[in-house]
């Protein structure tokens, strides 16, 4: 046998060795990072109204004929008639909307069409794929970066940045310290699920007696953060998400308790802000592994939402239909 001959055999024996540690290695450890997705960052084109035209093949009436965020005009001259209370709508907390409006400014952006007419958009997550994935320097180029609740940034740059344009939250989820976390023009952004979110930022803003009754946990009794930072997400978008992403009724009587989150909250949001939307750091592991934490930044697994209102192999699906119609992409394994 000839010397070129030794060679191939030993390495193809190699190659064959290499394969075959790697398929077990998948088994073994299937929650393992993939290599990420790394966003074109500044290439990426961005043509206005994109998003637009594609969600309007897979969402049923979809429209964006409607304010992001709730305005004052909408309760002092003529009340916003809505058909659903919250979190699909206002309905029942129209005077208390008033008063918290009539505090915060009215709607504004960070950024203006003007001064960039084509809006480029990250919703980052909070899921453990973000650890150890280096996304920070590509996560900061997106013209909007929206974040959820009470994921933090500082110590955690590298993996998710430190730009954040605005915040997703409500009262439970406001446990942070919104200047360490966020940028000094960030805007806070409250998803109100139910009447207690309203009196509590109320509170805050006036600094009145602070509620302790109505909420799965306590929300934070001091919160320094300027009223012309804070919004109110239109509950247009909760409506949305629920009634035309995850099919879930909405109408009275409700059945069925399931309610969006936050993250496919901001995902449909987003639809409707952007030109162009990725995400980041979304997806939860099997419901079979019992070890793996849901988060980038804290020991939790699965078994903490256990008793939720969210269904997450449900959420996933809609996200999945998104990623596949090409009208959002995502930076990290899903």
């Amino acid at each position: 046998m000839s010397c070129d001959s030794h060679w191939r055999i030993l390495l193809l024996f190699m190659l064959g060795t290499f394969s075959v540690a790697v398929v077990w290695y998948l088994r073994a450890e299937p929650y393992m990072p993939v290599p990420y997705m790394i966003a074109e960052d500044d290439r990426v084109v961005c043509l206005q109204g994109d998003v637009e035209r594609k969600a309007v093949l897979l969402i049923e009436n979809y429209t964006r004929d409607h304010p992001a965020f709730l305005q004052m005009s909408d309760y002092f001259w003529e009340k916003n008639q809505s058909d659903y209370q919250l979190p699909y709508g206002t309905k029942g907390s129209e005077d208390i909307l008033l008063k918290i409006l009539a505090i915060t400014t009215r709607y504004d952006l960070p950024i203006s069409r003007q001064s960039r007419p084509c809006w480029r958009c990250v919703v980052v997550g909070n899921g453990h794929r973000l650890k150890n994935s280096s996304l920070g320097d590509v996560i900061n180029k997106y013209d909007i970066v929206m974040r959820l609740n009470n994921a933090p940034v500082h110590k955690y740059e590298n993996d998710v940045g430190n730009k954040t344009t605005m915040r997703l939250f409500y009262p439970e989820s406001a446990d942070f310290d919104p200047h360490l976390q966020n940028n000094p023009n960030s805007l806070m952004v409250l998803v109100p699920f139910k009447t207690p979110d309203l009196q509590w930022l109320k509170a805050i803003l006036n600094n009145e007696k602070r509620f302790r009754k109505g909420f799965w946990k306590m929300p934070p009794l001091i919160w320094d953060v300027k009223p012309e930072n804070i919004r109110i997400l239109n509950p247009y978008f909760m409506e949305v998400t629920a009634a035309k992403l995850l099919n879930v009724s909405i109408k009275p009587p409700r059945k069925d308790k399931e309610k969006p989150t936050t993250g496919l909250l901001a995902i449909t949001f987003a639809l409707h802000l952007c030109d162009v939307v990725h995400i980041a750091g979304f997806g939860y592991p099997e419901s079979t592994n019992k070890k793996q934490t849901i988060h980038y930044y804290e020991q939790i697994t699965l078994k903490s939402m256990a008793d939720s209102d969210h269904n997450v192999s449900h959420e996933a699906q809609a996200i999945r239909k998104l990623l596949e119609a090409k009208i959002i992409r995502n930076l990290t394994h899903f």
